[in-house]
């Protein structure tokens, strides 16, 4: 089958944000196929510096930078992160192609984009579609206009407004007047002061903190997060071990001090019933962290045990787990709830 024979080329990415490489993929896209499917990565996560746009504004980025006729043909999807669990993300993309491409055979649909670093990794994972490369356009990323939009150097900011289409641009532009750019902006800061602080050692260095999944009748216990590093975002009990520590016993220690939990100690000992290590290289933006977390299954009782956020936590509370939400979760947390729990 030839390419002009191809009925959608679908294009997978972050669009963080959407710039003129992004556009010129799409642009190759709309001359082979006739229409492009552009799934929208991480469209639950959370404002971070490194996801700090969210899906309608993304969407609002890409179909600006197109006439009314290309964005005819131009369908814009988004699908869901799934941290540890490729085979649930592969769902995701593969039931998003085909609410678009309704029986469409597989073999007229192909996947596009270009080799940057190992996280194209994605484009062999479709073996069912054809897959069609594309030189990169100028080497763009859109980690260095991140950079560059949440630094304190106009002049490199300037500079990254003429590497993104109009429509990213203007967007852009007004997005610095909001209260989400300034609490971007502060996060950024913290996450320099913070790798600042250990630029003098002789070796990267590499934390470890312990974390609780602690379940009750179907409740999930959580804190807000204080501070200035992931403010009012959602997470699980944990933090780091101490010289002389083990994981288990910084875990234990660390709910009691963020939680003030009403429980007796043996019994939340005893309830433990498995732990699993998190050790993905990029799961904090702060540098390389790596966590045991403990699963934690309390008894069933008539009342969840009394909690209090205390120490860094704003509060502490119990979230029913059909509540559970991506968007407002701290870092992969998420996704080791999901994985976890198996769901």
């Amino acid at each position: 089958m030839s390419l002009a024979q191809l009925q959608y080329l679908v294009f997978i990415g972050r669009f963080q944000p959407f710039h003129q490489g992004h556009r010129y993929v799409i642009e190759r896209a709309l001359c082979h196929a006739k229409q492009v499917i552009v799934l929208i990565g991480s469209a639950n996560a959370p404002r971070t510096p490194k996801n700090p746009f969210s899906l309608d504004e993304r969407r609002e980025m890409i179909l600006g930078s197109f006439d009314a006729k290309a964005r005819q043909k131009i369908h814009c999807v988004g699908i869901n992160d799934a941290t540890y669990n490729d085979n649930k993300w592969l769902l995701g993309v593969q039931s998003a192609i085909q609410s678009i491409a309704t029986n469409t055979k597989d073999e007229q649909i192909a996947i596009i984009g270009h080799i940057k670093d190992d996280s194209s990794y994605y484009l062999s994972l479709f073996p069912q579609y054809r897959r069609f490369v594309v030189d990169s356009h100028h080497d763009l990323s859109a980690t260095p206009i991140r950079q560059a939009y949440f630094g304190d150097d106009d002049a490199a900011r300037r500079a990254a407004y003429e590497q993104l289409t109009d429509a990213s641009a203007d967007f852009l532009q007004r997005f610095i007047q909001t209260p989400s750019y300034q609490y971007l902006k502060q996060q950024v800061r913290h996450i320099k002061d913070y790798q600042d602080a250990w630029q003098a050692a002789p070796y990267t260095p590499s934390f470890i903190t312990a974390d609780a999944l602690i379940v009750q009748s179907g409740h999930l216990l959580l804190i807000e997060r204080g501070g200035e590093y992931g403010q009012g975002l959602y997470a699980l009990p944990g933090g780091f071990v101490d010289c002389g520590e083990d994981f288990f016993t910084a875990c234990i220690r660390e709910i009691y001090e963020e939680t003030l939990i009403k429980l007796d100690k043996q019994t939340l000992i005893n309830s433990c019933k498995f732990q699993r290590l998190f050790d993905a290289p990029d799961r904090s933006q702060r540098g390389r962290t790596v966590t045991m977390a403990y699963y934690f299954e309390l008894p069933h009782a008539e009342r969840l045990p009394t909690v209090q956020g205390s120490d860094d936590a704003n509060r502490a509370f119990w979230l029913p787990l059909s509540q559970l939400d991506a968007a407002q979760m701290f870092e992969d947390h998420y996704g080791i709830i999901c994985q976890m729990l198996g769901i």
